[in-house]
């Protein structure tokens, strides 16, 4: 509780007015193509452009977020990654084998045995105790280490940098030709508007329920586990209380501007500012560069 009462008032899926860089301006369509691309790319590349895109988003959120955001953020998903990483390296492919190979050895056959390789390879990179790293297993761990990074510091990024507004629209621009076999953009776009919003409420109501607890001072040694137990049903009981009252209170207001649950008919006013500027440019460049040296890597390299 103490953990979660402390934890910063600006929340990943929080946007962050203030200090504005160019983040901020840039366009929201061009944040949804990165990170759709970075998403992507760190599943098909070589190991070291995925470490280096995991270096450059750390960089690029201490540059771009308040300390007091980026420190919080980057290390609590350094965190799951680093977690992930170290399961996946020693369980994917470090366990011994408990089936014995049925082919007879070399002497007993009389065949010539497999020359040993000249060039040094090891199919085992590191030996603790009965468990090992091998390649197989380092792939498997980089890969799905870098990819949670990415994506969690991405979406990050993009939500601190970019108002609810904005990422409707944009998604809606995508969506828009999908009308033409009946897709419910209109439904879609409504419902990812209030769920982006709707996020930065459960994330306080959370947060003050525990200030709320905290501030007590409960004495947690002298309560019994049923006491315990107790508490922290009152506690989940009152979030989802205060959640339901808020939700309560967005379909009253809604109501009130005269939305009857028909998306089509109810006018949204969202941020339709299509113009791309010099920064949206020079990102679409960069994207496209990176693009192509993760193909080439991918053709040369493997």
């Amino acid at each position: 509780l103490r953990v979660i009462s402390s934890a910063t008032s600006s929340p990943i899926c929080q946007f962050i007015e203030s200090p504005a860089t160019g983040l901020h301006s840039m366009d929201p369509r061009i944040k949804l193509v990165w990170l759709l691309a970075l998403v992507i790319l760190p599943a098909r590349s070589p190991v070291f452009m995925r470490y280096g895109i995991v270096v450059y988003l750390a960089l690029l959120s201490m540059w771009l977020l308040p300390a007091r955001v980026w420190m919080d953020q980057l290390g609590r998903v350094a965190f799951l990654s680093g977690i992930l990483f170290i399961t996946l390296a020693l369980g994917s492919d470090g366990s011994p084998s408990l089936v014995q190979s049925r082919t007879p050895p070399a002497f007993m056959t009389g065949l010539p045995s497999v020359p040993t390789s000249l060039s040094g390879y090891s199919y085992s990179i590191l030996k603790l105790g009965p468990l090992h790293i091998t390649r197989k297993g380092f792939l498997v761990a980089s890969t799905s280490a870098c990819l949670t990074f990415t994506i969690f510091q991405s979406a990050s990024l993009c939500l601190a940098t970019t108002t609810p507004e904005q990422l409707a629209s944009a998604l809606r621009w995508f969506l828009l030709p999908l009308t033409a076999i009946g897709a419910p953009v209109a439904e879609i776009i409504l419902t990812l508007l209030l769920s982006l919003r709707f996020i930065n409420l459960v994330f306080d109501e959370v947060r003050n329920v525990a200030l709320g607890i905290v501030a007590r001072r409960v004495n947690w040694q002298k309560l019994t586990l049923l006491e315990t137990l107790d508490v922290f049903v009152m506690y989940v009981r009152r979030i989802f209380k205060n959640i339901f009252n808020h939700a309560e209170q967005i379909s009253q207001a809604m109501i009130v501007r005269g939305f009857r649950g028909d998306c089509t008919t109810h006018k949204i006013y969202l941020d339709t500012k299509n113009a791309l500027g010099a920064a949206d440019v020079v990102s679409l460049f960069c994207l496209i560069c990176l693009v192509a040296i993760t193909v080439l890597s991918e053709s040369f390299l493997v």
